[in-house]
């Protein structure tokens, strides 16, 4: 590989893009971060991110970002929906080379440093995944919103708001925890939590998750927290019949649901080794010795 090429990793999610950069020999000379650049938001919204990242990543290692030297690694979320996989690459800069693989896969590579494990991301959205020792890997979950994602940041906030709705409604008494949630919505009747709800998407529903830790011992919120626990739990089941891979908990949600996964999984979960972009960089350093080769 050219030693004048460089190597980024890229991870794609819902909520925020996040960019490694790397030389030619992989070795990190910077990180940046940027807007949302999974594929379900807009492909063209995807690559302005990216771009948006890049290009921070280069200044803050005094470089500029020049496409044609470049060779990406991308883990995106969205990308199991092959027409937005075939738009997504039919956008492309002109890069020296590009891979993308699902998030689930760039964040496998990462946590366990390319070994057997399991993983279960959870962020905006959500998805669970596995590599065997032959390389071989498997995912679960990760249907996108707003049907599937469970214990994500947007399916709690889908299922959160729900509460409020009862309180202006009267159908149960007004609490601190209906007032978070309207005051993060800067709703103060029906009328005008009918206005946020219809311009809400999946990264709108994520950023009331966090209203459910600050409000744990709510009955409402407990309980939706205890059936985030048991999705998780559902999901490494389905991955490890055996019970014995390490499990890492990743993304933004990983560390605050850890409490609420099934006592059965408790002795497996590990501290993740790196992230899903130092994972993606792991993938541009394969595609550039493809390239090469």
């Amino acid at each position: 590989m050219n030693k004048d090429f460089f190597l980024i990793g890229i991870d794609g999610g819902g909520s925020g893009t996040r960019v490694v950069l790397g030389d030619a020999q992989g070795r990190e000379l910077a990180q940046a971060a940027s807007g949302p650049s999974g594929l379900g938001l807009g492909v063209e919204r995807a690559w302005q991110a990216i771009e948006a990242g890049c290009g921070e990543a280069f200044k803050r290692a005094g470089a500029t970002l020049d496409w044609s030297r470049c060779v990406l690694g991308c883990g995106l979320a969205g990308v199991n929906n092959r027409d937005w996989l075939a738009e997504f690459h039919a956008q492309a800069p002109e890069v020296a080379g590009l891979a993308v693989e699902h998030d689930a896969y760039t964040t496998l590579l990462g946590a366990h440093g390319g070994a057997p494990g399991v993983i279960v991301a959870l962020g905006t959205g959500s998805v669970a995944a596995s590599l065997a020792a032959d390389g071989g890997w498997r995912f679960v979950s990760g249907y996108g919103y707003p049907s599937g994602d469970e214990a994500s940041g947007a399916w709690l906030g889908l299922r959160l708001i729900v509460h409020a709705q009862q309180v202006l409604d009267g159908r149960v008494p007004h609490d601190d925890l209906a007032q978070a949630l309207l005051a993060h919505t800067g709703a103060q009747d029906r009328d005008g939590l009918v206005v946020w709800l219809c311009a809400a998407n999946q990264t709108a529903y994520a950023r009331l998750a966090p209203i459910a830790f600050e409000h744990r011992t709510h009955p409402f919120a407990a309980r939706l927290l205890g059936e985030a626990g048991v999705e998780v739990g559902k999901m490494i089941a389905a991955l490890d019949a055996s019970g014995t891979l390490p499990v890492a908990l990743c993304g933004g949600l990983g560390a605050p649901l850890r409490e609420y996964v099934p006592q059965v999984c408790q002795a497996r979960l590990c501290e993740p080794l790196a992230d899903s972009a130092h994972g993606g960089l792991q993938l541009a350093q394969r595609e550039a010795a493809r390239v090469a080769g």
